[in-house]
């Protein structure tokens, strides 16, 4: 137990209604960030080609961190800020939080100098989250250091799309390889009722903007919300198919931040392919290998989407993923009470090797299924109580990431 031996398998595209798969044309699957950037580069002479191969050998045969139930250590969410520009009912509802003290938030250098000892430790693939990411000053220098890591092969982006018209130009350049984009109406009056802002126009022109600065493989993402925008899952299908991203709907979570859920709000996994079966024919699931929270699906005439499903489903059992906050409190489970503080060790001086045992021995002990827990419950109600969260602003879903 602890130690497992796994082949690294190569990276994908994402497929979906863009047709991701274009955006890897010429590129080799399983090749790092930092890799694939030099391989755009004039080949320099016919050895180039042979040490490439041996990397990608030597990448697929290196050893794999696994916890206690065999799951990789293999995503990482990068939490860069716990502030966000929105108030959604399903994540942030309250106006005002206690926020993380700025002193202890990480500086850029510092993110990137634990993202790389994660990368070390069998990381491959990192997200940037928030709050809102796109708040936080010069990510795009933060997304150059880190698309710079050898031995990473996926660097992507979740915002609101609040900003992200402004900064898609820049974060290309600098290295993001995908983004996800919140949007959960269509229907300016609603967003403003569910986000507390009136900002739709602000994230339909963050999408236009992402596909023109060259992004592919975009993801939308929207939490339905029984009796609140459920009556929009046609709507944004047809939207999604129409601007060539995917969609995929989440269902309502009872994570720490959502303060005003009832399992009466959630809408299924089943109930959403109800519907679509009933409006457009027979639902085809894709079938694919891996750890990716959504499962996916074809309607008739071809559009793909996907569901996660983390409230009657849970993906517990395969997931990898685990969560570093904006001020080095390292989480191994959406709904785990306590971190793992990098921070400290990292500023005290530790050693890269040292975090890194730091990291290897957490992880061989995980034993978290937190979703798994929950839908257990016989009386399943909003995970912890607002008093509970002002105590503790890490427990907070927007501190810790999505």
């Amino acid at each position: 137990m602890g130690r497992c031996l796994q082949r690294e398998l190569p990276t994908k595209g994402t497929g979906g209604n863009a047709r991701a798969s274009r955006a890897w044309k010429g590129e080799q699957p399983g090749v790092d960030l930092a890799r694939r950037r030099r391989m755009r580069r004039p080949n320099p002479g016919p050895d180039l080609g042979g040490f490439i191969l041996h990397m990608l050998s030597f990448d697929a045969q290196a050893p794999t961190l696994c916890d206690t139930l065999g799951r990789p250590l293999r995503s990482l969410r990068l939490s860069v800020t716990d502030r966000c520009n929105l108030r959604c009912q399903y994540c942030m509802p309250e106006e005002e939080y206690v926020w993380l003290p700025r002193e202890d938030l990480l500086t850029l250098e510092e993110t990137a100098q634990l993202a790389r000892i994660f990368v070390e430790s069998g990381v491959r693939k990192i997200r940037l989250t928030g709050g809102e990411p796109l708040l936080r000053r010069n990510l795009s220098h933060l997304v150059e250091l880190l698309a710079s890591i050898r031995g990473l092969h996926e660097l992507a982006l979740t915002t609101n799309g609040v900003l992200l018209a402004q900064h898609a130009p820049a974060l290309r350049a600098a290295g993001l390889q995908r983004l996800t984009i919140s949007l959960d109406t269509l229907r300016p009056e609603r967003f403003r009722a569910l986000a507390g802002r009136d900002s739709l126009a602000e994230v339909l022109a963050g999408i236009r903007a992402a596909a023109d600065a060259g992004f592919t493989g975009t993801k939308l993402d929207s939490v339905l919300l029984r009796g609140t925008n459920d009556d929009e899952l046609f709507d944004l299908l047809a939207f999604g198919r129409e601007h060539g991203v995917e969609v995929r709907f989440l269902e309502y979570m009872d994570v720490a931040g959502a303060t005003r859920w009832t399992i009466k709000q959630v809408v299924t996994k089943a109930e959403i392919l109800a519907k679509l079966t009933q409006r457009f024919g027979r639902v085809e699931p894709l079938s694919e290998n891996g750890s990716a929270p959504a499962q996916r699906f074809c309607l008739p005439d071809g559009t793909t989407f996907g569901i996660i499903a983390s409230t009657s489903a849970p993906f517990c059992r395969t997931c990898d993923r685990s969560r570093l906050t904006a001020d080095g409190l390292w989480f191994l489970c959406l709904y785990a009470i306590r971190g793992l503080d990098l921070r400290g060790p990292l500023r005290g001086g530790a050693s890269p090797e040292a975090i890194r045992h730091l990291i290897q021995q957490a992880w061989r002990q995980r034993d978290d299924r937190g979703a798994e827990l929950r839908r257990e419950l016989p009386d399943r109600r909003a995970f912890i109580p607002l008093e509970g969260l002002r105590r503790d602003p890490h427990l907070e879903m927007h501190t810790r990431g999505g």
